[in-house]
């Protein structure tokens, strides 16, 4: 574990102005499967700005009865029928780049498109998540924060099996720390190194940021963009659109106690 903490000091102070300088032309071998794959000659629709749903999940499970935060656990029948409910209503998942390439460059989506987020990374997201996900060749997107891969959360096969089976991997810091009480260094450490670590140990591009907690302000953005990311999401209500700002793209929390019914009535208000 020392020598991992030594490794990420050292992407900190040196790696990650390196990576800021990069081009984003550089060559970045990319695992995207199929299944979310933009075609080589894309359908082009005008206008490509309309809103798409991002849902935020933490863990999909049972939460233990010491659990600090319970409504955070979306058990996993619940989590099975959401999706079932999703796919019956015309729902279809979709990565975030996806979204990013309708809203740049006029990409085609399905009808209705929804982004499923999970944030820290935690076992359960292997076993619980990408199965039901797989079944219905659907992309999750996991924002996944370095330290609970280091404390054995999730593995590197198991996240490198979800990106062959179509997830993008994004940033949520090392740490999780609150980056708004963070002096300069540890800001970049955090946002940048973050970056780097995952780009290093799993070779995707990993072109968004998902803030801790949703929690931001002026020096954070700035340093979220210095780090070369292309978007950031953040806590917040009603579906993403480019009006928000692309480094601040509103997420619906599902919580343990919305259900079928509850997730229904969320996606049905903003409709």
């Amino acid at each position: 574990m020392a020598k991992l903490t030594v490794l990420l000091a050292a992407v900190a102070l040196t790696g990650c102005s390196a990576e800021a300088r990069q081009s984003e032309t550089a060559t970045i071998i990319t695992h995207t499967a199929r299944i979310d794959a933009v075609p080589s000659k894309p359908w082009i629709v005008h206008p490509h700005n309309r809103p798409v749903p991002i849902l935020m999940y933490h863990v999909v499970g049972t939460p233990p009865p010491d659990a600090p935060f319970p409504d955070l656990y979306v058990r996993s029948a619940d989590f099975a029928g959401q999706l079932a409910w999703l796919r019956a209503h015309g729902y279809h998942a979709v990565s975030l780049r996806r979204v990013y390439d309708y809203w740049k460059r006029g990409y085609a989506l399905p009808q209705r498109p929804i982004v499923l987020t999970f944030d820290d990374g935690y076992r359960e997201d292997y076993t619980n998540v990408r199965p039901l996900l797989a079944h219905r060749h659907w992309p999750g997107v996991l924002n996944l924060a370095v330290r609970n891969l280091l404390d054995g959360k999730l593995t590197v096969p198991q996240i490198r099996l979800m990106i062959r089976q179509g997830w993008e991997i994004d940033a949520h810091t090392i740490n999780h720390p609150d980056l708004t009480t963070l002096g300069s260094t540890t800001l970049r450490h955090e946002i940048a190194g973050s970056r780097v670590w995952i780009r290093r140990r799993f070779h995707v591009p990993v072109a968004f940021f998902c803030y801790p907690s949703g929690r931001y302000d002026a020096r954070v953005l700035a340093a979220v963009r210095a780090a070369g990311f292309l978007g950031a999401t953040i806590e917040g209500f009603g579906p993403a659109s480019p009006r928000d700002g692309l480094l601040t793209l509103p997420r619906i929390r599902v919580d343990g106690s919305d259900g079928v019914s509850g997730l229904a009535a969320k996606l049905g208000a903003y409709r």
